[in-house]
């Protein structure tokens, strides 16, 4: 399957057009905290140009948190828009999973994978997999210390920005940090996560498991009539 895969939820702005059975893939990811919205559509336009466009791609892909608010929604809406314009159909994958799969699949098959994003104050978004990928923990906000409550005695490999957070709070060394990419998801991985999910089983729909930082001024509202 030809995948339009995109991610703006973290630490990087990536886009990427994968051939899922093997073929060539055009990938492009950017590390930046801020400016996804700028960024973006020029790299999904490369990305595009280099695969020949938009014909043959048969899916779009993109991650739906948790993650940063401003970053998601870029993500999301230039993948809805894509979606709606070339009538193709829109998948969204968490971060998390999507930062978990590299780990899952470089590993044992036994050796149980978290992936913990740093949410700041101590703590984390977190979910952890069996070594087959299987979920033993879904996605949630926790403070590090009960993410490593969760994972138990080690073995167990973490991934993501607040991975140092979740291993310093367990003080256990089978807990170690993967060998993958932290500060975003790989856009391949995303990619082929999103070719086999059911469409309509995993719609583009935010998952951001805390309420924004930033609330509307309450005290100089102008009443209304």
């Amino acid at each position: 399957m030809r995948v339009l895969a995109i991610d703006t939820a973290l630490g990087a702005c990536s886009a990427a057009v994968v051939d899922t059975a093997g073929g060539p893939s055009h990938v492009v990811s950017l590390e930046m905290a801020r400016g996804h919205a700028e960024a973006l559509m020029p790299e999904v336009k490369r990305v595009l140009d280099a695969a020949g466009g938009l014909g043959g791609v048969e899916r779009v892909v993109v991650t739906v948190g948790p993650g940063s608010f401003t970053g998601l929604r870029v993500g999301l809406a230039c993948a809805r828009a894509i979606g709606l314009g070339a009538g193709l159909p829109v998948v969204g994958v968490t971060t998390l999973s999507a930062l978990a799969a590299p780990a899952l699949d470089g590993g044992d098959g036994a050796t149980p994978v978290a992936a913990a994003i740093d949410a700041r104050h101590g703590r984390v978004f977190f979910q952890a997999f069996a070594g087959d990928g299987r979920s033993l923990v879904s996605p949630r906000l926790i403070d590090a210390r009960e993410a490593a409550r969760a994972l138990g005695e080690g073995p167990a490999l973490v991934v993501g920005s607040g991975a140092d957070l979740v291993i310093a709070a367990a003080d256990d060394a089978g807990i170690r940090k993967a060998q993958a990419r932290h500060e975003a998801p790989e856009p391949v991985w995303l990619a082929r996560l999103g070719a086999a999910c059911d469409p309509a089983e995993q719609p583009p729909r935010p998952l951001y498991l805390k309420a924004a930082d930033a609330h509307p001024q309450q005290g100089g509202r102008i009443a209304r009539r």
